[in-house]
C-alpha cells in the first residue's frame, strides 16, 4: 500500500515532481501519483482527499502552478499532512503559485517548500513518515551525515584551489 501520494495539476509537473518522486525511491518509500485539478476536477479531488486514508496515504504532497489552491483544498478533506509543491509558472516565476499555498486560513495547514523545491517536499515526507519508522528515521540520518561530509569535503577542495591562486 502507498505511503506517500502526489498529486500534481498537470502532468506538465511531472519533471519538476520528478525530484521528489527521486527521493522517496532513495529512501525506500512506497507511493502513488496522479493528475488531480482543483478547478477542473474538484469531485475527484475531494474524493481522493477522503479516501486517501482509508488507502493507506500517510502523507500527501500536492504539486500546482498559477492559482495554485490544489494543497489547500485537499487539506480541506483530510487529516493527513499535505505537503505544498509550488510550481514554476511563466506568468510570476512562481512567486503566485507559493503565496497561494503559503496563506492557508486559520485550520486548514499546509506545509509549503520553496518554488520547485521537489527534493525537499520528498525528504519533508520521508521525515514525517520516519517519526514512526525507526528504519526510515536511520535512513534519514545516514542521508544527513552523508550530506555533511559531501559539504566537508567540498571545502577541502576549495582550500587546496585557494593555495594555487
Amino acid at each position: 500500500m502507498a505511503k506517500v501520494a502526489i498529486v500534481m495539476g498537470s502532468n506538465s509537473d511531472l519533471p519538476v515532481v520528478k525530484g521528489a518522486i527521486d527521493q522517496l525511491k532513495e529512501f525506500g518509500v512506497e507511493f502513488e501519483a496522479h493528475v488531480i485539478s482543483a478547478h477542473r476536477t474538484p469531485y475527484e479531488a475531494e474524493e481522493f482527499a477522503k479516501n486517501a486514508k482509508a488507502n493507506g496515504v500517510q502523507v500527501i504532497i500536492a504539486a500546482a502552478g498559477k492559482a495554485a489552491h490544489l494543497g489547500g483544498v485537499i487539506a480541506a478533506y483530510t487529516t493527513l499532512p499535505v505537503i505544498a509543491l509550488p510550481i514554476k509558472s511563466s506568468l510570476m516565476d512562481g512567486l503566485d503559485s507559493l503565496l497561494s499555498m503559503v496563506q492557508m486560513p486559520s485550520g486548514i495547514p499546509v506545509a509549503t517548500v520553496a518554488v520547485n523545491g521537489a527534493d525537499n517536499a520528498g525528504i519533508l515526507a520521508v521525515q514525517m513518515l520516519a517519526l514512526s519508522d525507526p528504519v526510515l528515521a536511520e535512513k534519514l540520518e545516514a542521508f544527513k551525515v552523508n550530506m555533511a561530509a559531501a559539504v566537508r569535503k567540498k571545502d577541502a577542495q576549495l582550500q587546496e584551489d585557494l593555495k594555487k591562486l
